[in-house]
């Protein structure tokens, strides 16, 4: 902000409780309908800094009743021309205006980071223009009505892209590069609200009248001209709510903080810790369940470990040379792994979903799963891990999950706690918006959630007689796993 705009937010700032009595009498935005109608009382919510002529257009610098801030052109009780408003919740749009409305080029941006830049229409994010999501999302193309419509240009923030037709909101025919999972890519950005149409026009003596409708995003695929044309006045989409994020974070202070410090401290060294090369063909040494490597933990530090703020603990690797290969063939980068893991994002502790009563941790980036396992299961799995591994050498695209290590936190002291663990990937990871998850086991007694409809989040965990979709297979891989 400019140094000849601080006196007017200063007064912005002292006038915010004043204009709260003349937003209770406000018929717009402004809270005037016509001069000849407002007050001295009124007129002293709301400071309008230029100079009227008759009939022109003229410069004005107005705080308006519910606390926004306008500046640039002026006209007939409109913004006209190029001006900036700037609203309470942090949002800004910068460029031209027509009677009230977004019209012309322009840029819009959020507090959260993203933002758009290009032409408008009527109040609506309409004609050429790029979409810079928060989190590094772009889009480059035609928009009508809010809407990816035309040729465009998504990049996803995980380096993918996808160049070819839209049609309202949606990927149409065949494009060059990752197509969506659902063909539907206009969730998570974030609209303009009802700030882009302020004004409305109604024809009548008062000439002004604020008129303001959200349309559900359900109505994408349907023609505008098909609602009900009586509101169909080019008022923006109701903007999504941001994704709740499953879990609770690990902070200090959390009952298994030192845990994840432990488990942290663990992985470093484990992927971190010299090994000869080694082929996909190993030797059945390799798999013995009495292959496991020991190490302690002092909080000074040892010759092989880092000092720490934790207690002291002795941590194990199960099978180290078939994990280390394991995460050769899943083509995991040893840094980024670590990164996931032990990075300064904490983990996020999940409650069981099940009956086992096992604890699973969450990395910050959704990739890695991590599961407390008892004992018995340990053993199990260990006799298990032979075919495991000749299964998943086999078969590159099953949808078995991927395991990356089984390992052992030892507590010292009276206790003699063991905590075993496994890291698994997330399979079902996605840069997408999580609209429901379901934990489906192919039974259909007491396979039901108690919740209804109006209660389940994203969160939710869904069972198998909630699940009312069809899911569709490409031919060649509907042969191979009927085969």
């Amino acid at each position: 902000m400019s140094k000849e705009h601080s006196g007017v937010l200063r007064a912005w700032e002292s006038t915010m409780r004043k204009t709260q009595a003349a937003k209770k009498r406000a018929n717009n935005i402004f809270g005037i309908t016509s001069m000849a109608n407002v007050t001295n009382n009124d007129l002293e919510d709301d400071t309008d800094k230029g100079v009227s002529i008759s009939g022109e257009a003229y410069f004005a610098e107005k705080i308006l009743p519910n606390g926004d801030y306008y500046t640039g052109q002026w006209y007939d009780n409109f913004p006209d021309g190029q001006g900036k408003y700037l609203w309470t919740d942090g949002c800004m749009y910068l460029g031209e205006w027509h009677k009230g409305k977004t019209m012309g080029k322009g840029r819009f941006s959020w507090p959260s980071g993203a933002s758009y830049e290009g032409e408008f229409k009527a109040g609506y994010m309409d004609g050429s223009g790029t979409y810079i999501g928060s989190n590094g999302e772009t889009y480059k193309g035609k928009w009508v009505m809010n809407m990816k419509h035309g040729h465009g240009i998504l990049n996803y923030s995980n380096g993918d892209c996808y160049d070819g037709e839209w049609r309202r909101g949606f990927q149409e025919g065949h494009g060059k590069g990752q197509m969506s999972v659902d063909g539907r890519v206009s969730v998570g950005v974030e609209r303009p609200l009802d700030k882009m149409s302020l004004w409305e026009n109604d024809g009548n003596s008062n000439g002004l009248r604020q008129v303001r409708r959200d349309l559900d995003c359900e109505l994408l695929g349907i023609p505008h001209n098909d609602a009900n044309p009586k509101f169909n006045l080019g008022l923006p989409l109701k903007a999504p709510k941001l994704e709740k994020r499953q879990g609770e974070t690990i902070s200090k202070g959390h009952r298994n903080y030192e845990l994840m410090l432990n488990l942290q401290l663990g992985i470093r060294h484990s992927v971190g810790r010299p090994a000869p090369a080694t082929s996909f063909d190993l030797k059945a040494s390799a798999f013995d369940p009495k292959d496991k490597i020991w190490t302690r933990f002092p909080r000074e530090g040892s010759k092989y470990t880092p000092p720490h703020q934790s207690y002291e603990f002795k941590w194990k690797d199960y099978c180290p040379v078939v994990f280390r290969t394991l995460r050769k063939l899943f083509k995991v980068d040893p840094a980024d792994y670590m990164i996931s893991i032990c990075g300064d994002n904490a983990l996020r502790e999940l409650s069981s979903p099940g009956k086992s009563g096992s604890f699973f941790y969450l990395t910050d980036d959704d990739r890695y799963m991590i599961k407390t396992m008892k004992k018995s299961e340990v053993k199990m799995f260990l006799r298990m891990l032979s075919a495991y591994y000749n299964h998943v050498r086999s078969f590159e695209n099953t949808l078995v999950i991927k395991y990356y290590g089984l390992h052992c936190v030892k507590i010292p002291g009276t206790t003699q706690k063991k905590v075993r663990f496994i890291i698994m990937g997330n399979l079902l990871r996605s840069d997408y918006t999580i609209h429901r998850r379901f934990d489906l086991k192919g039974s259909s007694l007491g396979r039901i959630t108690e919740k209804n409809e109006f209660e389940t989040d994203n969160t939710t965990i869904l069972k198998d007689l909630d699940l009312n979709f069809i899911f569709k297979l490409q031919k060649a891989w509907y042969q191979e796993f009927c085969w």
